[in-house]
């Protein structure tokens, strides 16, 4: 049987300098490790067994979950994150199990409708601190996941829940490089996986992406002409495109690394700049095609529609919650009665999958009156 001291001395053996090791891993709450699991590694186990991780195979990630069962949803784009957090931070030699934790966790704050939805949460909470997931994921984590009664939260690692300040981060030094990869990791999978699931849906074609350089590439190393795609050429690009960024984002960021000459964690945190990067190349190609999926994917009318649905669903939701607080579940009335009633909804509404909130406000919505045709 392999020990927790055992696996603790295999990091500190194997993994590189500036990587974070589970030995020197801290939590708000002292409790007594596992003998044979690290502390990142039951890190990882307790976001995978809570609600807001299982609700996330229900949730939006650019098409309700309702519309298709091929479609990515927000778990699948979870586990595509922690895939390839995973295997650049083998090949980096960073901590492998803290970048899939940070990955596991870094999306359970979304609201049900995707970016979308946490679009209207923060419009209806603007006077009550608004909404943002990333936050809300770090709530979700330290207060509203309660397995057990002696705290609130999950009593993660502080390493884990600074990975999940993505983006809040005044006043912090920079988050560590296994936090660092799965930001990358984010950008690289949804790029990748909503250009496929955007010509999956025929939303976009391959006549439009054939304005991209980063696609004109992928065709001629393929050998395809692009004006057309059959389905097994259209996952041969998806799976070159995956390559080819997840390449250079591991020799750009071993690179980087080099050169900075960090040696250890601390180092790498407060180093003047991410280290965690892809080539001047590449970073242009992404920016390019961020701003191609955001005008003919993210914005295409079918899209907008949903964007219309979420608005509807979760504002009719918020007001009636509100102005009727003894219709929210005991746990939440309970947390309104003890604070803010909006952030009680609101905690309770960013908790829902789609089809969830969609039935709630059907439940809520009169039927429409039927029209009485003249005899």
């Amino acid at each position: 049987m392999i020990t927790r001291a055992q696996l603790e001395a295999r990091e500190a053996a194997t993994l590189a300098p500036y990587a974070a090791l589970s030995r020197d891993a801290t939590r708000e709450h002292p409790e007594p490790e596992s003998d044979t699991r690290t502390a990142f590694q039951k890190d990882r186990d307790r976001v995978l067994h809570t609600t807001a991780f299982r609700r996330l195979e229900a949730k939006t990630q650019v098409f309700l979950s309702a519309a298709g069962d091929h479609y990515r949803t927000r778990l699948t784009h979870t586990l595509e994150v922690g895939q390839v957090a995973r295997s650049v931070a083998l090949t980096l030699g960073l901590n492998e199990t803290l970048a899939e934790t940070v990955a596991l966790a870094h999306d359970l704050g979304h609201p049900p409708f995707g970016h979308a939805g946490e679009r209207v949460l923060n419009a209806l909470m603007q006077a009550h601190g608004g909404f943002n997931h990333n936050t809300q994921a770090r709530r979700i984590v330290t207060e509203l996941e309660r397995p057990k009664s002696e705290y609130a939260g999950l009593n993660l690692t502080l390493d884990t829940l600074d990975g999940l300040n993505k983006h809040d981060r005044a006043g912090l030094s920079r988050p560590s490089l296994e936090a660092q990869l799965v930001d990358a990791a984010d950008a690289l999978a949804y790029t990748a996986h909503d250009l496929d699931d955007g010509l999956r849906s025929g939303l976009i074609t391959p006549a439009q992406l054939c304005a991209l350089p980063l696609w004109c590439e992928l065709l001629e190393g393929a050998g395809l002409r692009g004006d057309t795609l059959t389905e097994r050429e259209r996952r041969t690009l998806h799976r070159r495109l995956l390559g080819t960024l997840i390449r250079d984002l591991t020799h750009a960021s071993h690179a980087a690394i080099q050169a900075s000459g960090v040696r250890t964690p601390e180092a790498a945190r407060t180093f003047a700049g991410p280290l965690i990067t892809y080539s001047p190349g590449i970073r242009e190609r992404l920016r390019d095609t961020s701003a191609f999926l955001r005008e003919n994917l993210y914005r295409h009318w079918r899209v907008e529609m949903q964007v219309e649905q979420a608005t509807r669903v979760l504002t009719t939701l918020f007001d009636a919650l509100t102005n009727r607080p003894s219709m929210l579940p005991p746990t939440f009335r309970a947390r309104a009665q003890a604070g803010d009633l909006s952030r009680a909804v609101c905690d309770y509404l960013a908790g829902m999958t789609d089809r969830y909130a969609l039935d709630a406000h059907s439940s809520t919505t009169p039927p429409a009156t039927p029209t009485l045709w003249p005899r």
